[in-house]
């Protein structure tokens, strides 16, 4: 039987690193066992703010890759400054407090200028490549995954266009992402966001979340069916990892200005203070991208000595160093805006069998993923004495020589059959 043709439309594409790209690398990976042939659609020239090559090797050779031009505001705006622009474009927003004239200039431009993002310029261009694709190919069925959330609008002229299927798969939402507040909108910029935010929701087939929380915020714009599949974790082809000596903390993934959790370092400073052992003992360990903001917060606390500061690593690397560490930290932000966000290291945490500290806002989804695979311990911004005594309490364990993770009904985060529920969705018959 002839494979159904499906056209996906994102930017994040290997050799793009980081957390986006993970989610159709993924499905693209298994569609092909449900019968479908995956056609993933990307820009021949983007601007990513992380590299991983790594990544390219395990793009599926049963996928069709069309790569199109893409024209860049950020390659302009290097011009003036690569490190400012490099950071706005991965979300690392500059604290208000210490904005230069420059940072102010580029976040303006960015929220103001180019609405939705910086990628609007992509969107002319590649309607009027797929419309003649689509009919040539009789492809039938299309998905948009942003952000770019202007990765959507080139689905909403598609549908005009080509009255075809049309899935819109959000990652994060739109108009209540954290930074979103942070691009320093005009009242015009903010209307349009949410005038473009709206028909998109109002034309697309099938919206699809990554939370909870999404779907309700999306219910009360759109009658639209509205389907959750979150991210997930993959059977990744590595071995037995020998724990580090040290009581180490990890975080793996970017701390922006904003995930910055002073009571945390509060919370480790005291306990290196109070106990000897624990000072001997301990390790701090940060991969990925991180604010300056948050390595002074850290600094201020005493902490600066106890950083193990590895930087960005391939994904690979993030996969063994997860599996090393003695405990994972899973940080977002403190806001009501961001309670809907699961971070998809969440699930690759998860299969590492190592525990889990989450923080988070109060009634954050990945609180309940947490609690509902018994892969570690959530706590909010408010609950100081209970982190104190969590980090204290594994540390015990870590001592005792049975510090670990019982994780159970993992299963259902897994990459195979989160790709089985989204083709459970796709009108294709």
């Amino acid at each position: 039987m002839k494979p159904k043709k499906l056209l996906i439309i994102t930017y994040y594409w290997p050799p793009a690193g980081g957390p986006g790209v993970q989610r159709w690398l993924k499905f693209v990976k298994y569609l092909p066992d449900f019968g479908i042939e995956p056609i993933v659609y990307v820009p021949e020239n983007p601007s990513y703010p992380i590299i991983d090559e790594n990544l390219i090797s395990e793009v599926s050779k049963k996928a069709i890759i069309i790569k199109r031009p893409i024209m860049e505001p950020y390659g302009f705006a290097a011009f003036f400054s690569k490190n400012k622009t490099k950071k706005i474009s991965s979300g690392i927003i500059p604290n208000t407090k210490k904005q230069s004239f420059l940072d102010k200039m580029l976040l303006w431009i960015r929220g103001n200028v180019f609405i939705p993002d910086a990628r609007v310029l992509w969107v002319k261009p590649s309607v009027s490549f797929l419309e003649k694709y689509i009919l040539e190919n009789n492809i039938e069925t299309i998905i948009t995954s942003g952000p770019p959330h202007s990765l959507h609008l080139i689905g909403l002229e598609l549908k005009k266009k080509c009255n075809i299927n049309w899935l819109a798969d959000f990652r994060d939402p739109w108009t209540t992402i954290g930074y979103h507040k942070a691009l320093k909108l005009s009242s015009f910029a903010a209307h349009k966001h949410k005038k473009l935010e709206h028909q998109v929701l109002n034309s697309a087939d099938v919206i699809i979340v990554t939370s909870e929380s999404t779907k309700t915020e999306f219910q009360s714009i759109t009658s639209k069916p509205i389907q959750v599949i979150t991210n997930g974790y993959d059977i990744e082809n590595i071995g037995k990892q020998k724990l580090d000596s040290k009581f180490s903390l990890a975080h793996i993934g970017s701390l922006l200005s904003e995930r910055n959790p002073k009571f945390l370092w509060q919370c480790l400073s005291e306990l290196i203070y109070e106990n000897p052992l624990f000072e001997a003992n301990f390790e701090l360990k940060l991969i990925g991208a991180l604010s300056p903001d948050v390595l002074d917060s850290i600094h201020d606390f005493g902490l600066s000595k106890y950083i193990n500061n590895l930087g960005y690593v391939s994904h690979r690397e993030a996969l063994e160093q997860q599996r090393k560490s003695q405990v994972l930290l899973l940080i977002e932000i403190n806001s009501e805006e961001t309670k809907s966000i699961i971070p998809g290291k969440l699930f690759e945490y998860m299969v590492s069998e190592r525990p889990i500290i989450g923080i988070g806002p109060e009634g954050a989804d990945f609180s309940k993923i947490l609690k509902e695979t018994n892969t570690g311990i959530f706590v909010n911004y408010d609950e100081k004495e209970k982190l104190k005594s969590t980090v204290e309490n594994y540390f015990k364990e870590f001592l005792e020589g049975n510090l670990s993770s019982n994780a159970v009904g993992l299963q259902n985060y897994s990459r195979e059959n989160l790709t089985k529920q989204l083709v459970g969705i796709l009108p294709i018959s």
